[in-house]
């Protein structure tokens, strides 16, 4: 088996196995309410996060020529 293919399998084991520790996590354990809130944390700050990156690319970012327009 080439490595790729086994890094893939392990990848794919271990997000299954981290799937089933979530859901422990959430379900049956008296971790759930934290385990809820950083989630949703996480997930809030994972969108802005993005966003900001679009808007710190868009702000740092130089024109093309072709995009620069002229004022007549």
């Amino acid at each position: 088996m080439n490595r790729r293919k086994a890094v893939g399998i392990a990848i794919f084991a271990l997000c299954i196995g981290g799937f089933f520790l979530y859901a422990y996590l959430l379900m049956l354990s008296e971790w759930s309410p934290i385990v809820l809130q950083l989630s949703v944390l996480m997930i809030a700050g994972g969108i802005l996060g993005v966003v900001a990156w679009i808007g710190y690319v868009m702000a740092t970012t130089r024109p093309s020529p072709a995009s620069i327009t002229s004022d007549e």
